[in-house]
């Protein structure tokens, strides 16, 4: 595999890489898959960065410490 790295210099936003057409396939394939929303899943996304924005969530450690909370309650 050929593989030719242009400098920065030329390109001003960082290395450049060439490489062939089949290699570039191969890592497309190893790449995380693109997945399309639905009309349903983009509102809830939507919604979830209206509530974020307003402060509306709970932290992991919150949530932990709720958990751990509610069972030692129980005993």
């Amino acid at each position: 595999m050929t593989i030719i790295t242009i400098p920065k210099k030329l390109t001003k936003d960082g290395d450049l890489i060439v490489l062939p057409r089949k290699e570039y396939e191969k890592l497309l394939e190893r790449s995380i898959p693109v997945t399309h929303l639905t009309a349903k899943e983009k509102k809830a996304v939507e919604r979830g960065r209206k509530e974020l924005k307003r402060g509306d969530f709970v932290t992991l450690v919150d949530l932990q410490h709720e958990l751990r909370g509610s069972r030692s309650q129980k005993r």
